[in-house]
């Protein structure tokens, strides 16, 4: 009974009830033909016999959708959660819903994508008004800028993703520098400084607005970036935001500052903002064409409340 009803909510995610009421009602049935020692296996085959005869009576009245048509989509998921606590809000649920499956969906060719596990993020803000929530026309992450001197709203703004550290690189083995003169170690210092600002200017030959980075960025990196790009930037950001910033900005993720490209440069968003919602900050790329990857903006009294509409 138990599996009948996860089986349930993992395929349908509702009516584990209904399924458990209905199994009770389709076994109590026969429990006459039981006590008269008719063979289970008889049981069994009458119930297959049924379930063909079901079966036949949906194709009789079921009716036929048309995935392109919101409109269908809508009546079902409205059908899904008629029973749940989320049906208070009536359609708001539901447009969420049906919005942010639509922005992830791609076709190419006969191939349909859509995974809202990695491109739809649902991000839980607590406080606010239900009614505030909405599923974004691009991405934002929990971040703020690494220098307060940065620039915290930029329309139409370049892109340039990183997944590669902004400083100097120590060695895979252990080195040990040995120095004799106080110069030597004057010039180790100021060969870094070379290897950092050498990283910098291949940055900015694409002159970006926007720079993000999965690992660290040094101060000098920051200082560079800042004084001869004015670019915003970020560091250690997930692996999982920076693909979805990728989608939504049409940026490609680079591994080398080196290799950066002008078609690497997403240019698809036409805001970047940093709010302050409560007391964190959070940036937001949106008004994006064709984003392709979205966030679920969730406002609520309380974090129950936030559960249950994540579900």
């Amino acid at each position: 009974m138990i599996e009948l009803s996860r089986a349930q909510d993992e395929e349908v995610g509702d009516g584990t009830t209904s399924v458990i009421i209905l199994a009770g009602e389709v076994l109590g049935a026969v429990e006459s033909f039981l006590e008269r020692d008719v063979h289970p296996t008889v049981i069994v085959n009458a119930y297959f016999r049924g379930l063909d005869e079901v079966v036949e009576m949906c194709k009789t009245i079921g009716k036929d959708i048309n995935l392109e048509n919101n409109d269908d989509l809508t009546r079902i998921v409205q059908s899904s959660i008629g029973t749940k606590f989320a049906s208070k809000w009536g359609s708001l649920i539901v447009d969420l819903a049906v919005k942010a499956v639509r922005t992830v969906y791609r076709k190419e060719g006969d191939n349909v994508e859509i995974d809202t596990k990695r491109y739809a993020k649902v991000e839980k803000i607590p406080g606010g008004l239900l009614e505030d929530c909405k599923v974004l026309d691009g991405v934002m992450f929990n971040k703020d800028v690494c220098h307060p001197g940065m620039r915290r709203e930029i329309r139409n703004p370049r892109v340039v993703l990183l997944d590669c550290p902004l400083e100097y690189k120590k060695g895979e083995s252990m080195t040990n520098m040995e120095f004799t003169k106080e110069e030597d170690f004057k010039k180790a210092l100021a060969m870094e400084e070379i290897e950092v600002k050498r990283m910098c200017d291949a940055i900015l030959k694409v002159k970006p607005d926007v720079v993000i980075t999965e690992k660290g960025v040094c101060d000098l990196a920051l200082h560079e970036l800042l004084k001869h790009g004015n670019c915003s930037v970020f560091r250690r950001l997930r692996k999982t935001d920076n693909n979805r910033v990728a989608r939504a900005s049409g940026a490609t993720i680079v591994n080398r500052p080196e290799e950066l490209q002008e078609s690497d440069v997403g240019t698809n968003c036409a805001l970047f903002q940093v709010k302050k919602i409560g007391d964190d900050y959070f940036s937001f790329f949106t008004e994006c064409t064709e984003p392709n990857a979205c966030s679920i903006i969730l406002r609520g009294a309380s974090k129950d409340v936030l559960n249950e509409i994540e579900r």
